[in-house]
């Protein structure tokens, strides 16, 4: 399929990204890990870097030749994204090489699918609400709200396995139904 980038940052869903690496190179993708320094809290990185076959990313290390240790991406999943990552990503703020390399890829055009992470209370922010507009206006795929069926504060399971299915869509690639795949 080609090199899935997915960008985690903090928040208990982190812990979860495992679902979303092995149904990802189930179908066929290479995945490539970018973390928050928060998110390696709520995850095993081991267990990350065995499931993806490659080290988690999180600073801006090159190989001891120089050149770049993951490949460019042919998409991104960022998920979970919290308030502060969503806020400083859509007004251009690359402080941290999470920050840094998604706005790059964002920047080349590269299908994107962002999954927010937030409570209630700062989902309606505006500053919030205006960051998710300007995401969007760039051609980032956000999966929140009513029609997604992933609302602020939900109990729901993180819809990891809906953000993979909507980054192939936007590829425009046949898949499996994920409900299908899950006997519903």
């Amino acid at each position: 399929m080609g090199d899935l980038r997915v960008v985690v940052s903090g928040g208990s869903a982190a812990g979860g990204v495992l679902e979303l690496i092995s149904e990802a190179c189930r179908r066929g993708w290479t995945v490539d890990v970018t973390a928050t320094k928060n998110a390696l809290e709520f995850m095993d990185p081991s267990e990350v870097a065995r499931a993806s076959g490659r080290p988690i990313r999180t600073t801006y290390k090159f190989a001891a030749d120089g050149t770049r240790i993951s490949p460019p991406a042919d998409a991104m999943i960022v998920a979970p994204a919290t308030f502060n990552t969503i806020n400083k990503l859509a007004n251009g703020i690359a402080d941290t090489y999470p920050l840094s390399s998604m706005a790059d890829v964002i920047g080349r055009g590269v299908p994107t699918v962002l999954v927010p992470a937030v409570n209630e209370p700062l989902a309606a922010r505006r500053p919030f609400r205006r960051s998710l507009d300007e995401l969007r206006a760039e051609g980032v795929r956000v999966l929140f709200g009513p029609v997604d069926g992933w609302l602020p504060g939900s109990s729901a399971p993180f819809p990891w396995i809906k953000a993979l299915d909507l980054v192939e869509d936007v590829f425009g690639l046949t898949r499996m139904d994920s409900r299908a795949s899950m006997g519903a």
